[in-house]
Parts: C-alpha cells; sequence; structure tokens
C-alpha cells in the first residue's frame, strides 16, 4: 500500500476503529479479570494455570501491555464465571 493512498492518510488520521474497539475491550476485560481474582483472593498465576497460558502473558494483559483475541477474552470469561460461582 502506497503511503499517500486514502486509506493510510485516513488511517493515519483517524486510527482504525476495530483495533481501538479490541483494546477497549481488552483493557475493560482485564480491569474486570484483576477485580474478580482480588476479590476470590486469587493470583495471576492461578488463571494462567487454568487457561494453560504463560503466567507472563496474563501479567502483560492484566497490565494493558498485551492483548488477547476475543477467543481468549471468552475463555477467561468462563473461567472467571467458574471461579465467581464458587464460594
Amino acid at each position: 500500500m502506497e503511503k499517500n493512498d486514502f486509506a493510510s492518510i485516513w488511517l493515519e488520521e483517524s486510527g482504525n476503529p476495530a483495533i481501538e474497539e479490541l483494546t477497549q475491550l481488552n483493557l475493560d476485560a482485564a480491569n474486570k479479570t484483576a477485580k474478580i481474582l482480588t476479590d476470590k483472593g486469587l493470583s495471576e498465576n492461578d488463571l494462567a494455570v487454568s487457561l494453560d497460558i504463560n503466567p507472563d502473558e496474563i501479567k502483560r494483559w492484566l497490565m494493558g501491555r498485551h492483548s488477547f483475541s476475543i477467543k481468549i477474552i471468552k475463555e477467561i470469561s468462563g473461567t472467571l464465571a467458574d471461579y465467581s460461582a464458587k464460594p
């Protein structure tokens, strides 16, 4: 793609709404996840083990330095629902 084409100029000026939406979804999910982990007395490592994901990835995601796909966010959501169902 040429640097002076319409799409490149538009993306540079306005950003990519799909990427911004995914970024916001990741941040919202990370904040909710951190709260649930704290409320349940669980660690980042507990979540990583449950999801079979590298604990460093979970840590970076919770700090906003890493994004997960919608699929992984759904898996995290399901795991958190399981945690929430436990007393």
